[in-house]
């Protein structure tokens, strides 16, 4: 990751998710942490990070390749200082959610794919060339 460009924070249910952008891929990573405080329903920050690295470690023990794609990136902490924080495309949060037991699981996986439309939308926007590859022809595939 080359030149990110940080964001603010978008919400889930008024809870927080904290962001940042990579311009380089054109790709967003989101704050683990913040997924999983979501998804044990935990008010405390620190109680989510400890089962994030319980989870974290027993997937390792499994052999899962899933922490590997996880990077460290500095996002603005609860008291304002920039921490490194494990962070994780869409693609990588959805798999990760089938980890976690929750009520709140589904809801994330639509929110995230929710996300990732929103951001095909863009690109296709920007783009007109591949605005008319994601078009529907007449017999209505996708070119």
């Amino acid at each position: 990751m080359t030149k990110t460009r940080f964001a603010p924070s978008v919400l889930f249910e008024n809870q927080p998710i904290r962001r940042v952008y990579d311009e380089a891929t054109e790709t967003w990573w989101f704050s683990v942490v913040d997924i999983v405080r979501i998804l044990t329903q935990q008010p405390d920050a620190t109680v989510a990070r400890k089962y994030w690295n319980k989870l974290k470690q027993r997937l390792r023990d499994e052999g899962s390749e899933l922490v590997t794609h996880c990077h460290q990136l500095k996002l603005t902490a609860e008291d304002g200082k920039q921490r490194l924080t494990d962070v994780a495309t869409a693609e990588t949060l959805l798999r990760m959610v089938q980890s976690v037991p929750s009520p709140k699981a589904e809801p994330i996986k639509l929110w995230l794919a929710k996300v990732g439309y929103e951001r095909m939308r863009e690109i296709a926007e920007e783009n007109p060339q591949t605005q008319a590859a994601w078009a529907p022809s007449r017999t209505g595939e996708i070119k």
